[in-house]
């Protein structure tokens, strides 16, 4: 007989399909978490696993593999312990958990499982228990005796002396009329209760986490002759309302309930669905600005992407959050969902002051703090929250502020604080009228950029946009972070001021004495024309400085010979533009004169050809210059390289000897001077 009771067990898993059998393989969230759990417990011996146990509590939870690692819950750090796996249990003797749970009925395995109070309250009622150890085939969550402990007293007290009416029918409402295993509970579905065919509400998470009406799902697929039982962690109740007739009975939600009617989403609230929804009490509302609230209540978009960005996609109960999550809204933001030890978090704030309150088509959670989107916000409220805030404050005192209020479309580049280390430029009408060309006439999106397009500014002038391999750049100044897309306006983050071209290469060279020298050159050599048409040029542009420190000789010589100084000159001109911010590590830029320029970039100091740059990005309507100390050379006139060239060109002549004569078979050797020195090229 007590073979018979160890092999019958596995003989009904056996039957019923592999995912009934604990050992079979896992097909949901919840057996690959349970199978993860038995891998790591399995060097204690057969049917063992890991479990972690939140310190200074008695919740356990199966582990998967990223919580082995951490070690900890909601933040709060666990320990290991090691136990039989559902289903089995331990032999005097024996390594691990050898052997079967006897198969019993509903009523007694309520015992074997730990659910005794659920086992004593089917006692006193006069009709489950015939049904529990009779014929048949049902499932029922059972609750924890520590899930009843928690009951409040008054409702404990309604169920217990009313035992056939209130008792049973709650005990029923935990039991569904056939068998329903682990892998049949789907995300989002409902179960029809033996309560009046209420539905149960089931949520499986990805990471294994079952839910059942919010509770979780403690230890599962328990057989009994005549169904399945699963323990759970608290004591279910019957659900009956739609969030939107949650809204309408909770007096903390009067503002919310105005906010939802005047956006029309009532009819999302009240329909079909499994939603999560963050609903902000009165006392959130009241939080900000009166200003602020008006304005977003009297604008029906902005009201509803306020609003969607309270409702995630689909129903997150509490118990399922175990650790940082991101959760796309309806408005189509992510919001950080977590938890720190008991307490719910939005975005790293512990706002959720009630969780868990369910509905037929979701669950709400009610929050203490508006969660106001981009996409409602103002561009002065965008500011308020990014590296911006010096700029903005330019922008105030420079009677600017309409503009970043209203609902003008535009596009405001606003340079990060750290571009103001050194001060702030005085307010005056040179630097309104800079601050109105940091104002695009339309709301852009970076994404959809393209290189070489135009932007108007409020100021008049037009700006170019530069793509480069790992930057975005309009004129001299790149984006620094991610867009902020307002209600009206977009914010762009840019790394500097951006200063707008102010006339062609040469006229930015004749307007700065600097290169007085330079312009005459270009001159003698031809060359202007060329940098006052239309064109897209970077001009590393030697100063004075830079001329007078080549020997005399040399100098008069260079300038005294047009079709040379015009091949040093159109080797200090790349053909494209090329600012500080698009440089990276490397760039290698071809000149008109045909050779490479080597630019680059480390610690904020671009050089080229190994050179420092003493000025970059003065912006040209045809280019860019760069200013530099020192007349670059092109490699053709480097006594080094020539010599480099001459070498590859006397290592070409006597490969191709060599290999005439292999080719002729030719008993002529090369003489062993010209063998020596092919050895020394060759190396």
């Amino acid at each position: 007989m007590a073979l018979l009771g160890r092999l019958l067990p596995l003989a009904l898993a056996l039957a019923l399909g592999p995912a009934a059998t604990p050992a079979g393989p896992a097909r949901s969230p919840y057996q690959l978490v349970l199978q993860h759990s038995r891998l790591r417990g399995r060097q204690h011996g057969p049917n063992v696993c890991a479990v972690q146990k939140l310190i200074g509590t008695n919740k356990k939870y199966f582990t998967n593999c990223k919580q082995w690692y951490q070690r900890k819950i909601c933040g709060k750090s666990t320990v290991i312990s090691y136990e039989c796996c559902p289903g089995y249990e331990k032999v005097p003797g024996e390594k691990g958990c050898p052997a079967a749970l006897p198969l019993s009925n509903l009523y007694e395995t309520l015992g074997v499982v730990g659910s005794t109070t659920t086992q004593l309250y089917t006692d006193r009622t006069e009709k489950l228990r015939p049904e529990m150890e009779g014929p048949g085939s049902f499932t029922i969550f059972a609750p924890s005796n520590e899930a009843w402990a928690s009951l409040p007293a008054e409702v404990l007290d309604s169920l217990v002396s009313n035992v056939n009416i209130e008792l049973l029918n709650a005990l029923r409402y935990h039991m569904v009329n056939r068998r329903v295993l682990t892998d049949e509970l789907k995300h989002g579905m409902a179960l029809t209760s033996m309560y009046q065919n209420s539905d149960i509400q089931i949520h499986h998470y990805p990471n294994g986490i079952v839910t059942v009406n919010c509770a979780r799902l403690l230890k599962a697929d328990h057989h009994a002759t005549n169904g399945v039982v699963h323990l759970i962690d608290k004591v279910i109740s019957t659900v009956t309302n739609n969030i939107q007739q949650i809204i309408e009975i909770e007096d903390t939600f009067e503002t919310l309930r105005a906010a939802v009617a005047a956006s029309g989403l009532n009819t999302l609230l009240e329909g079909d669905g499994q939603y999560t929804l963050l609903a902000p009490t009165n006392e959130a509302f009241e939080k900000i600005p009166a200003e602020t609230l008006n304005r977003i209540l009297g604008d029906p978009e902005a009201l509803r992407d306020l609003l969607n960005n309270h409702i995630l996609k689909s129903a997150m109960c509490a118990e399922a959050i175990v650790a940082g999550l991101s959760l796309e809204t309806l408005e189509g933001t992510t919001l950080e969902v977590g938890c720190s030890g008991d307490m719910l978090t939005i975005n790293g704030k512990p706002i959720i002051s009630n969780k868990d309150v369910l509905a037929t088509n979701g669950v709400i959670h009610f929050i203490d703090e508006l969660l106001i989107p981009d996409s409602a916000k103002t561009l002065f409220e965008l500011a308020a929250e990014s590296d911006v805030s010096t700029a903005i404050d330019l922008f105030r005192q420079a009677g600017l502020s309409s503009h970043l209020s209203g609902n003008e479309r535009l596009t405001l580049l606003a340079p990060m604080n750290s571009v103001f280390k050194d001060g702030t430029p005085p307010i005056n009408a040179r630097t309104k009228n800079l601050l109105l060309n940091h104002m695009i006439k339309d709301q852009l999106a970076s994404k959809y950029l393209y290189h070489g397009q135009t932007l108007d500014t409020l100021g008049g002038k037009k700006l170019r946009v530069f793509v480069y391999r790992n930057s975005l750049c309009i004129e001299n100044s790149c984006i620094a972070a991610h867009d902020k897309r307002g209600r009206y306006g977009t914010l762009f983050t840019m790394d500097r001021m951006l200063t707008p071209p102010m006339g062609t290469v040469m006229d930015v060279l004749k307007g700065d004495n600097r290169f007085s020298m330079l312009v005459a050159a270009i001159q003698s050599a031809g060359l202007t024309e060329t940098l006052n048409r239309e064109g897209v040029y970077t001009v590393f542009a030697p100063t004075n400085e830079a001329f007078q420190a080549m020997p005399p000789g040399e100098l008069n010589k260079l300038l005294g010979n047009a079709k040379e100084l015009a091949n040093i000159l159109k080797y200090h001109i790349g053909d494209e533009i090329l600012v500080s911010g698009g440089i990276g590590a490397l760039v290698r830029l071809k000149s008109l004169q045909g050779d490479k320029l080597e630019v680059s970039s480390k610690n904020n100091v671009v050089n080229v050809n190994k050179e420092p740059v003493a000025e970059v990005d003065i912006m040209a309507t045809n280019g860019v210059v760069h200013a530099i100390s020192s007349v670059l050379q092109p490699p053709a006139n480097r006594p080094q390289e020539r010599g480099d060239e001459l070498a590859d060109s006397a290592l070409e002549i006597f490969k191709q000897a060599s290999a005439f004569s292999r080719a002729t078979q030719s008993s002529v050797k090369l003489a062993p001077v010209y063998q020596r020195l092919l050895e020394r090229m060759k190396h």
